[in-house]
């Protein structure tokens, strides 16, 4: 944990497959609006998130990677020194939760400990192609994963899904 200012500072690798909602998740956080137009992460953006909590404020500087195989060559420089993770997964998509074990296998390689938060997120569609009852990445043997369904199109500064996320990441950060 670092300190900026008096507010300790955290950073957070976002992973995961292109199209899965990663950016927009961020974004919708810090500005409230929701972006319908898809593109491309190149490399990594860095966004600074900040909360308020009973405890007093708290930054998570969040590495939001490229999900894309041909944006991310440099993916596991942005691993380095990472001390939580969240790794998004599209509930329409089979593909992108395929996926979720090797983004796993990713993170930990380069930062062995990690905590991470598993989000599957446009839970509201109801043509879904991953059922709740097939999600069980989590639930393995020695892995701190935590998993919360979303949905972004509906976040809002307030939205209890995106602040569940990262009261778990705070708690697990200490």
């Amino acid at each position: 944990m670092a300190q900026e200012g008096d507010i300790p500072t955290f950073k957070c690798v976002l992973v995961g497959d292109g199209g899965t909602g990663k950016t927009t998740f961020v974004k919708r956080h810090m500005t409230g609006e929701f972006e319908k137009k898809y593109v491309a992460t190149l490399g990594v953006e860095v966004h600074p998130l900040i909360f308020h909590t009973n405890r007093g404020a708290i930054r998570f500087n969040v590495w939001d990677t490229a999900g894309q195989e041909k944006f991310g060559g440099l993916r596991d420089g942005y691993y380095i020194q990472g001390q939580c993770a969240i790794i998004m997964f599209d509930v329409t998509s089979r593909v992108t939760y395929k996926n979720v074990p090797n983004w796993h296998r990713d993170l930990v390689r380069v930062c062995e400990n990690i905590p991470i938060v598993l989000c599957g997120n446009k839970a509201d569609i109801k043509d879904r192609k991953v059922k709740a009852k097939l999600i069980v990445f989590h639930r393995k043997k020695n892995l701190q994963v935590s998993f919360f369904e979303i949905i972004v199109l509906f976040l809002n500064y307030k939205h209890i899904h995106i602040l569940n996320n990262f009261s778990v990441l705070r708690h697990i950060c200490k």
